[in-house]
């Protein structure tokens, strides 16, 4: 009976022990590499600006989003250690929704999650490398362009040979009604 006991109180301690872990990806504040790697199931690791060249033959790569892709931003004076956001909705050729974290500000403070903001591609060819983001502190794209690699895909790379396993993109990474209509006005209307 000594042993059972002690067997409780010892698995309640370690119990105690674990962190508590947030009851839903959107309550996730830190940099943007963890969040994608959670929202996204593609296990790549370092900076964001090195995840392109990481996935080179283990994960697939590409100019044209889906949902649950990874764009991997390019290393820029703006964006020092680049930046990765999950694609979360296909609005239109040119428009998507991301969901990502450390981008905006709220309450004053960067590192939170945010879901379905909207992402405007304004490259010449119209292969996403060069795109603009939703700002919460302007309410808007604003004007600063970002560089960016391309989508790495959650489906293995046939070299790497079974190596890698796909990835699973979180079930929270869009709203249920996200706003369609905003996403478009605030891509074509400023």
């Amino acid at each position: 009976m000594r042993c059972f006991a002690f067997s409780i109180a010892l698995a309640a301690a370690m119990f105690a022990a674990v962190p508590v872990q947030a009851q839903s990806l959107l309550e996730y504040v830190g940099q943007c590499v963890p969040f994608a790697r959670q929202a996204s199931g593609i296990q790549i690791y370092g900076d964001a600006w090195t995840w392109w060249a990481q996935a080179d033959g283990r994960y697939q790569r590409g100019q044209r989003p889906r949902v649950g892709a990874v764009l991997a931003f390019s290393k820029s004076a703006r964006l020092p250690l680049g930046h990765v956001a999950v694609v979360s909705r296909i609005v239109d050729k040119r428009v998507l929704m991301v969901t990502h974290a450390n981008w905006s500000r709220l309450n004053g403070k960067r590192g939170h999650a945010e879901q379905d903001v909207t992402l405007f591609d304004v490259s010449p060819r119209g292969d996403w490398s060069q795109v603009k983001v939703w700002y919460r502190d302007t309410n808007g794209l604003g004007s600063s362009v970002y560089p960016a690699h391309g989508f790495i895909y959650g489906a293995p790379d046939p070299a790497a040979g079974g190596a890698v396993r796909p990835a699973r993109p979180a079930a929270e990474l869009s709203s249920r009604q996200p706003d369609y209509v905003g996403s478009l006005i605030d891509a074509y209307a400023r």
